[in-house]
């Protein structure tokens, strides 16, 4: 009876959604600083089994443990998003999630800023960020349809080709030009690459599509214009976040670069532009992540013909769709 009388005090908490409004940008904003804090990557295996036998026993309705507090629910349904996939189910690698955006990108990209003037580093740095990449994107990508090994890597080859090309006659074109100006190639060489890596990872939902659904969640099939639309978004949203990061930090070291500090003390430019973009990405990560709803839409009317076809065969009265647009 204490576990039913538990339920029955949060019988208002529905953890299948964000604890905050999902339909305007603030409540996003919210959710994404909780799904994308550092601290989480610091969870380990047993609080990260905990707070999914929380979460589980909860959506079941069964007997939580007495004591348990809305907060606590909430903090276990958070604490389970950060590492298992929406889709899957399955616990995601490390490296992958979206709560180690933070730690691993202001390291890479500090180097990157730091380290952008010759060829062997901007191969090495563009090489990592590009590695790095390709593990966020297979990782949160829309879906559980498997990819194949060659696509993953026809992927990643071309996602890092582009960038380090990019990147080497960007410097080279660069050369006679302000100092400032040399500063900003690596975000140039993010962006382009962004814009293969994200459609190239996520190939196969362009081929076969992605699930849409009812807003009730009833499956009405797969759909190639919802992926077009998914990875735009998403691709958008990794550059906006990139932005930040990598155009603050190089004007403020462009600034250090002319004083006596950096001159004294060399040895920090690499800590302190990495600092930097730390700062500039723990906002900039969930503000971009919040751009588009993780729970996108699309009209009927925007479907393939067929799809539209079938969804009048079937009698369902809707005029929009939605599907999990990925990270």
């Amino acid at each position: 009876m204490e576990g039913s009388s538990q339920i029955n005090q949060f019988s208002h908490v529905d953890l299948s959604k964000p604890k905050w409004s999902q339909e305007d940008y603030v409540g996003r904003a919210k959710h994404f600083f909780t799904v994308t804090n550092p601290m989480n990557v610091l969870l380990s295996s047993n609080d990260l089994e905990a707070a999914k036998k929380l979460v589980t026993t909860f959506k079941n309705n069964e007997p939580i443990p007495p004591g348990t507090t809305e907060e606590d629910l909430w903090k276990a349904k958070y604490r389970y998003d950060s590492a298992y996939h929406p889709d899957t189910k399955e616990k995601m690698i490390l490296y992958g999630r979206m709560s180690a955006q933070v730690p691993m990108n202001m390291t890479i990209t500090g180097c990157m800023l730091t380290f952008y003037k010759t060829t062997p580093a901007v191969i090495f740095w563009q090489w990592a960020n590009q590695s790095f990449n390709a593990i966020v994107n297979y990782t949160n990508r829309s879906g559980d349809a498997p990819l194949s090994t060659k696509r993953i890597l026809t992927s990643y080859a071309c996602a890092t080709s582009g960038a380090v090309a990019t990147a080497l006659a960007l410097n080279a074109m660069t050369k006679k030009l302000p100092a400032l100006v040399g500063r900003f190639v690596p975000l140039a060489a993010v962006a382009s690459a962004n814009c293969i890596n994200i459609p190239m990872m996520r190939s196969r939902e362009l081929t076969e599509g992605i699930t849409i659904s009812t807003h009730d969640g009833e499956v009405v099939g797969e759909s190639k214009n919802a992926a077009k639309k998914a990875i735009v978004q998403v691709t958008v949203s990794r550059i906006g976040m990139a932005v930040p990061g990598m155009v603050i930090p190089p004007v403020i070291m462009n600034k250090l670069a002319k004083g006596s500090f950096l001159k004294r003390f060399p040895y920090m430019n690499a800590p302190i532009q990495v600092g930097l973009v730390g700062l500039s990405l723990v906002f900039a990560t969930p503000l971009c992540c919040a751009l588009f709803p993780q729970r996108s839409s699309m009209p009927v009317t925007r479907l393939e013909p067929e799809l539209q076809d079938d969804i009048a065969k079937r009698g369902l009265q809707i005029s929009d769709v939605y599907f999990n647009k990925g990270l």
